[in-house]
């Protein structure tokens, strides 16, 4: 018997299983990239670039993809003041690029892992982990910078022209194998969105970032310095955890090469900047909310490692320590309930996720993590509120559909789920959750 067809079975009995619940959560959104290719003059060097998308596609992919991946991370913090105050500090210096006309945005995203990333319209996030490892402004600019870079140059794009990268995703029904399909997922499936976007960036994309970046800062009136400052942090961190380490620089290690380079620019190239003002004291008053929860960042992104390791007693150990440090921090409830559910232990998983809703209701993570749970648990009408809430807040998602048409089906409303089978079908044609619902369709009559 398949999974599909045990998965059928289940539903017949309103039970889904642990494995099939982490499958679900673990799956995310498919959408294709523009196919457009062609010439275009790079806004950086004026010379002629090879570009799969256009300016408008680049754009299109923000408005379509980058919620999704927000939200895979967690959301925006709950912190209005600093959220503003990355904002401000993004766009004081995006105003400087050689593209100032594009709808760059900038956020703080509950994600304990350490993280920033840009999409190719310029929707950028920093997550709560790499933003409590910066020390000052400076630093902050720089990392701005680098990710203004990548778009100014229209790596993306260039990168999609090269048929480097086949589609964009936040995640996909079918990102794994048969034998691997469940490992990490529930720990650290956040990650999957990012790095299937940017996974391809070359190491000369990345110098010209950083150098872009560095050039970028010190026209904010930064020291230059803090582009070098940022690199010795990062090496620093990957030298203290291996492996652990997931930053805007993940596809290639951070490397001494680059932390010289800019260093070797600042004190040459822009060597008038070194006497610029960091703006330590200012970065130190306006993080000073998240700075004070690090210890329960660091325990919650001990606890997804332990968690993606399948190491249960420790992951739960990490995550307790840190709800007795913050109870009402949303990562953390999140995540335990994830924890909980990868051992099977349900009921308990999900009060922790109806915490989640309660502590941010109307960021959409917890809503699907409830949702699936609810499913484990034999509530079918349960689930399809979690997920058609989580529709509500997060609309656009095929995997969404897919799952209030596995909701409804358990059911038994069978009219409705097909509704929900076909409508997922005419977004995604290809994975497992598409097989299931065209057996489903098929079985009821609905296809040939």
């Amino acid at each position: 018997m398949n999974f599909f067809d045990d998965l059928s079975r289940h539903l017949q009995n309103n039970r889904v299983t642990r494995r099939q619940a982490l499958w679900l959560l673990g799956s995310g959104t498919l959408s294709a990239a523009g196919a457009l290719s062609g010439c275009a003059t790079s806004p950086v060097s004026g010379k002629s670039i090879l570009v799969g998308m256009s300016e408008a596609q680049e754009k299109q992919i923000d408005k379509q993809i980058a919620p999704h991946q927000f939200s895979q991370d967690l959301g925006p913090i709950q912190d209005g003041e600093l959220n503003r105050y990355v904002s401000d500090l993004g766009g004081g210096l995006d105003k400087l690029t050689h593209r100032p006309n594009m709808p760059y945005s900038y956020r703080v995203l509950n994600a304990n892992y350490m993280n920033a990333y840009t999409f190719p319209g310029g929707a950028m996030g920093v997550t709560r982990g790499l933003l409590v490892e910066l020390q000052n402004e400076a630093e902050l600019a720089a990392l701005w910078g680098h990710e203004l870079g990548h778009v100014n140059a229209r790596h993306a794009a260039q990168k999609q022209g090269e048929s480097l990268v086949a589609q964009v995703a936040v995640g996909a029904l079918n990102i794994a194998s048969q034998d691997s399909r469940w490992a990490g997922l529930v720990a650290i499936g956040s990650q999957i969105g990012a790095s299937a976007l940017l996974s391809s960036y070359s190491r000369d994309n990345e110098r010209e970032a950083d150098a872009l970046g560095q050039e970028y800062m010190v026209r904010g009136g930064y020291p230059a310095s803090g582009m070098a400052t940022l690199h010795q942090h990062l090496i620093n961190q990957e030298k203290e955890a291996p492996g652990l380490l997931h930053t805007m620089f993940s596809t290639h290690p951070m490397s001494q090469e680059r932390k010289n380079n800019a260093q070797q620019l600042a004190e040459t190239r822009y060597a008038a900047s070194r006497n610029a003002n960091p703006q330590r004291e200012r970065f130190m008053d306006r993080t000073a909310r998240l700075r004070q929860l690090k210890p329960t960042i660091q325990d919650c992104a001990q606890g997804e490692s332990a968690l993606a390791a399948k190491k249960f007693p420790l992951a739960e150990d990490r995550l307790r320590s840190a709800l007795k440090r913050t109870p009402q921090d949303y990562a953390a409830n999140v995540v335990m309930a994830q924890c909980l559910m990868a051992q099977g232990r349900r009921q308990e998983a999900l009060r922790y996720a109806e915490a989640a809703r309660t502590i941010y209701p109307q960021e959409a993570r917890a809503h699907k993590v409830a949702g699936v749970l609810a499913l484990e648990l034999r509530d079918p009408g349960r689930a399809f509120q979690y997920f058609d809430q989580h529709d509500r807040l997060l609309p656009g998602n095929p995997e969404t559909t897919f799952l209030k048409g596995v909701s409804l089906e358990g059911m038994g409303n069978r009219r409705a789920a097909a509704q929900h089978y076909s409508a997922f079908l005419r977004q995604s044609q290809s994975g497992q959750a598409a097989q299931y619902a065209q057996s489903r369709l098929k079985s009821w009559g609905y296809l040939r």
